[in-house]
């Protein structure tokens, strides 16, 4: 038998005598272990970011144990089995790659993004729309970095990046009169848009804004780790040190080289 299905009919099999013996396994349902599987993919993450191979592969394990967890309870009830799954699975990827599997032709990434949501939209019948298969309980940032993805695939989109900046520039505008005006909630809309905006920018420039951010909050973690080291030294805490010394710290962590 084959390496690699030996050891998924391992995994089967280990699922099964955790579900009928263990009472942990036993009590779970798709509804409990969702929270679980949600945490797993930010480690997953986590360790994506940190470049760690060995993490990786270990949060990759637990993603899996995840899908034939859900499949195993689905079994029970007749619902659907792993096998439906991949073969589910296998069938969409057949069918949303017609320029492999089919007499279409793609040549460019952007081509085959189009032809991923056209293909989509005729899977719903055409009835749905093209941003309904943005989940609404995705994080703000990623959601409106999709939902701008999806609009471009179908030609909803600015032309070059100038154009973008310049709607950034006049979001912010719009941004700082409300907030001279002092209009508490106009403000946090214009500010919405500016975020908005921003997030268009950074697509146009091929640069992932969840990422860049996740860089730039680990750059202040390790630099106010810095800081906080700093003032323990000299035998104080935070809240006893003026800006000036707090500020000559944190100057000295932007010096180190990481």
């Amino acid at each position: 038998m084959d390496k690699r299905a030996d050891a998924f009919l391992n995994l089967l099999k280990i699922m099964d005598e955790l579900r009928e013996q263990c009472p942990w396994d036993k009590k779970q349902t798709i509804e409990s272990i969702r929270h679980l599987t949600i945490e797993e993919t930010f480690e997953l993450s986590d360790a994506i970011l940190k470049n760690d191979t060995n993490e990786i592969k270990k949060e990759l394990g637990d993603i899996l144990l995840h899908i034939v967890f859900y499949s195993r309870i689905a079994s029970e009830t007749n619902l659907f089995t792993i096998t439906d799954v991949i073969n589910s699975l296998c069938d969409k990827l057949i069918y949303r790659h017609p320029h492999i599997y089919g007499n279409a032709k793609a040549e460019t990434e952007e081509q085959v993004k189009q032809n991923w949501e056209q293909l989509k939209q005729k899977e719903k019948g055409g009835n749905s729309s093209v941003l309904s298969g943005v989940p609404n309980s995705m994080p703000a940032l990623l959601k409106a970095y999709r939902i701008q993805e999806k609009a471009r695939a179908v030609g909803f989109d600015w032309e070059k990046p100038e154009q973008v900046f310049e709607k950034v520039k006049e979001e912010l505008t719009e941004f700082e009169v409300e907030v001279k005006n002092k209009n508490q909630q106009a403000a946090e809309k214009e500010f919405g848009d500016v975020l908005f905006s921003l997030i268009n920018y950074a697509r146009f420039l091929n640069i992932n804004p969840e990422d860049a951010l996740e860089q730039t909050n680990k750059k202040f973690i390790k630099r106010f780790g810095h800081m906080e080291a700093r003032v323990k030294e000299q035998g104080k805490q935070i809240a006893d040190c003026n800006l000036e010394e707090l500020d000559s710290y944190w100057n000295e962590a932007k010096k180190i080289k990481t």
